[in-house]
């Protein structure tokens, strides 16, 4: 593997001794005789970080570094221009499941994965469009989940799903999640969804939040299919319902009846920087504790 030379980073809006942890890994960087270019509008105001460039999306990096928890990958994720770019994140979060080190081991591990020894890890995307009478108003991509949910208490909704053009249920529910492998242990576990190794990188998980239905049950398909979900809010009298879709907890689209959310996997793939061992089951028995 290639070593990385030129780095960007970006950190966590906000946490309890920020300086102090961009400073701890300006330090590394600086002793490999790396270029580091900071997120500006999060970092470049640090007394640590003033002598740094400014990211810049027109000059190339070979890593992202982000400091912080699985939103602040999800928010690097999001505003990523260049999804050739590999990611390695460094957990100052919570439970953290996509970081690949914690801030304390840095000094040991990040200078090894920096000059080649590690691995590129890649992680499958939802492609998402919005289409509102057959005009698309919104596309984006969701690493973990996207949402179609109700936001008022007791209203339910219906979702009229199809995969690749059959009809497979209407969802009476709350919500419906799709999620990928790698949001199989976010929002989607939460709602009862399987746990799905990130390793079936082509699969689509299919959970519904609340169903009315007893048989409507979490479904994994395969991630070469395309899924239609068609909102229908047929109890109007109820003017407060607000219908949203939710990409990776973090932006939001106001939809109404009649609209239709397409999802299917992506061309482009996010890739993590990770060491050369697969991580993804101790980090379900550290992070979810396992067997206690």
């Amino acid at each position: 593997m290639t070593r990385f030379r030129r780095i960007g980073l970006t950190v966590k809006s906000g946490f309890d001794h920020k300086d102090e942890a961009v400073a701890r890994i300006l330090k590394i960087l600086r002793t490999l005789k790396c270029t580091v270019a900071v997120d500006p509008s999060r970092i470049h105001d640090l007394p640590c970080a003033r002598k740094c460039e400014p990211m810049d999306p027109r000059k190339k990096i070979d890593l992202m570094l982000v400091i912080g928890g699985d939103g602040t990958v999800l928010r690097a994720v999001r505003e990523m221009r260049d999804f050739s770019v590999p990611i390695l994140s460094i957990n100052r979060g919570t439970l953290g499941f996509l970081a690949e080190i914690e801030l304390d081991e840095a000094d040991r591990i990040l200078p090894a994965l920096m000059n080649g020894d590690g691995m590129i890890d890649e992680r499958g995307l939802l492609k998402i469009e919005a289409v509102r009478k057959r005009k698309t108003f919104f596309s984006g991509h969701a690493l973990n989940e996207a949402v179609i949910a109700q936001g008022t208490i007791a209203r339910l909704i219906d979702l009229e799903t199809a995969v690749n053009g059959e009809a497979l249920t209407t969802y009476r529910s709350d919500g419906l999640i799709v999620a990928t492998p790698t949001g199989s242990t976010a929002y989607s576990l939460a709602a009862g969804g399987p746990i799905v190794h990130p390793a079936f990188d082509s699969a689509i998980i299919l959970t519904p939040i609340n169903p009315y239905s007893f048989s409507q049950k979490p479904v994994v398909i395969s991630g070469r299919s395309k899924v239609d979900v068609g909102v229908r809010m047929k109890i109007r009298k109820f003017a407060d319902v607000d219908v949203n879709l939710t990409i990776d907890g973090q932006m939001y689209v106001p939809l109404q009846d009649g609209d239709h959310v397409h999802c299917s996997m992506a061309k482009e793939t996010v890739k993590f920087l990770r060491r050369k061992q697969d991580t993804f089951l101790s980090t379900l028995r550290s992070k979810l504790r396992w067997g206690e």
